[in-house]
């Protein structure tokens, strides 16, 4: 049904996959947005790439994107996209960030893909046709229980501000699961949990760029998105849990809905 956007989609997010890897070990700039938000030439040069891919094959549809905002006219088909997913990772060489791409039509988040061009891992799903990582089908796990549960967490940029509700958070969690992580790239995030290598992840104060394409993937893969109060996800919402559903009632109670 979206064949050419899924077409599209994986050839812009590999050209900004080459990009971002040869800015790897090699950046000249890196300037701050805020206290701890960084940009790079990457950033720019790959979003660029993955705009004008789209914009090509699709030269009426709406894109917003991390770095420039929205561009073209309103339209009930939409791209969402972040450049480079992790750039304070990228920017100390930590192996852990991507290119996310997700595509919305009619307010509904129909295909993404996200990928990691250091570890050559592409994750990738289309409404109703499943989740594959470098073309194999991926699945969440089947772990039933919070106390045998890998759980991921990320920090909004101004932590500062509410750090006592995030660290009362993480307390219940560190409490009551087997291990609690902070990689550092939600859309990775949320394609770990697709494939079972994490249970659960939660955060606040994302964007639409950060969650668009990694929850298309999870939903494939059999997982569920909600915000802290239960409310089913869009990537509009600012909170996020999302685990392989087994779970998730415990994530709910643990984030205090």
């Amino acid at each position: 049904m979206f064949k050419k956007e899924m077409e599209t989609a994986r050839l812009a997010a590999l050209e900004a996959g080459r990009i971002i890897k040869g800015f790897y070990g090699n950046l000249e700039e890196i300037r701050k947005k805020g206290k701890r938000d960084l940009v790079t030439e990457a950033d720019l040069m790959s979003e660029k790439a993955v705009v004008a891919a789209i914009t090509k094959a699709f030269p009426d549809d709406m894109i917003i994107a991390e770095e420039g905002g929205e561009q073209g006219k309103i339209s009930d088909r939409k791209w969402i996209i972040d450049p480079l997913d992790g750039t304070t990772n990228f920017a100390h060489s930590f192996p852990f960030f991507a290119v996310s791409i997700g595509f919305m039509a009619n307010d509904e988040v129909v295909a993404g893909v996200v990928y990691n061009p250091v570890m050559d891992e592409f994750f990738e799903a289309e409404k109703g046709k499943g989740a594959f990582l470098n073309k194999k089908p991926i699945n969440v796990s089947a772990t039933a229980n919070i106390r045998d549960a890998l759980i991921a967490t990320g920090f909004p940029y101004d932590i500062d501000k509410k750090s006592d509700e995030i660290i009362d958070r993480m307390k219940r969690i560190i409490v009551e699961a087997q291990g609690l992580r902070r990689p550092g790239a939600a859309s990775i995030d949320l394609c770990y949990v697709a494939n079972g290598r994490l249970d659960g992840f939660w955060e606040q104060d994302l964007k639409p760029w950060d969650t668009a394409a990694g929850c298309i993937i999870l939903t494939e893969a059999g997982g569920e998105i909600t915000d802290f109060s239960g409310k089913g996800f869009n990537p509009w919402l600012k909170s996020i849990i999302a685990t392989n559903r087994h779970i998730h009632n415990d994530m709910l109670r643990l984030m205090g809905a």
